[in-house]
């Protein structure tokens, strides 16, 4: 989905009357996301993200009567429109500053603390995205690679449902990334809720241990984020596994956007080239 569609889907909505030929796109992914007066909405690539768009209203509300910090839904259910789900947001402040793992922490401490919703929360299908973003790659990538993630998708699945758990296991955001924390006058809150898990607390911790291993996150401020949170992941036996889960879904999201992206091939070729060489240390990019 391209901006221009997504504008079309915007428009046959109809949620923003009066705006929206002014709605400004904030981001282009999985969802376009527009913002437009107080309002924010997100028009989902196609129709196999209306659960995930019901589900994230879900939480949001939920979050809302828990009082945890988090982006606030304003409008009723997710619509499918055109085959798109279609989500209305109330818009958050402009940001004071960009927001910092410690930031992450705090806010994940305060989700942790959380007991089980009134609705059922699903497991946190990490890999559960890798078969549909090598399907989306086609032949943009060799197939002796898709070849090998899948293997090591089914593997690192084995190997996650038979870990024992360091933390009590519970609601986890899921993307636990800075990115994913608005900094604004009042705080950092959560965004991007699509990911709201019940599963093993240390899927959010291991995150940012891997942005400190793979993209580069300074020392000092890993540190402070566990400081903040008052543990390190690294300490558990199990730390190795999710990171090997999280690092084999994460190259195949690359795989999805490599036919109209050159840039796209040759990282998904460094991440895929590290994993098989058994290489920790190469330096992984955003994408």
């Amino acid at each position: 989905m391209d901006e221009a569609r997504a504008r079309e889907v915007l428009a046959a909505a109809d949620v923003l009357p009066g705006a929206r030929r002014d709605a400004r796109l904030l981001s282009l992914g999985e969802n376009a996301v527009f913002a437009a007066g107080d309002l924010v909405v997100k028009v989902g690539r196609d129709e196999e993200l209306l659960e995930r768009a019901r589900h994230e209203l879900r939480t949001a509300r939920w979050l809302a009567e828990t009082g945890v910090p988090a982006v606030r839904a304003a409008g009723p259910d997710a619509a499918l429109v055109e085959g798109h789900p279609v989500t209305v947001w109330q818009r958050l402040p402009d940001p004071v500053r960009p927001p910092e793992p410690r930031d992450l922490a705090v806010l994940l401490r305060l989700v942790h603390a959380l007991a089980a919703p009134p609705f059922a929360l699903p497991r946190r299908d990490l890999l559960g995205g890798v078969e549909r973003w090598l399907r989306l790659a086609g032949d943009a990538v060799a197939a002796e690679d898709t070849a090998y993630l899948r293997e090591r998708r089914d593997g690192f699945a084995a190997a996650a449902a038979a870990l024992a758990p360091h933390l009590p296991p519970g609601p986890i955001h899921g993307d636990a990334l800075p990115r994913n924390v608005h900094v604004g006058p009042d705080g950092p809150v959560l965004v991007d809720l699509e990911t709201f898990s019940a599963d093993l607390r240390e899927h959010d911790l291991v995150v940012m241990a891997l942005s400190r291993d793979r993209y580069g996150l300074p020392a000092a401020s890993y540190d402070a984020f566990t400081a903040a949170y008052g543990w390190d992941v690294r300490s558990w036996e199990g730390c190795s596994v999710l990171r090997g889960a999280r690092e084999t879904a994460s190259c195949a999201w690359v795989a999805q956007h490599a036919p109209a992206s050159p840039g796209a091939r040759a990282e998904f070729a460094r991440r895929v080239a590290s994993l098989r060489d058994g290489d920790e240390t190469v330096r992984w990019y955003p994408f």
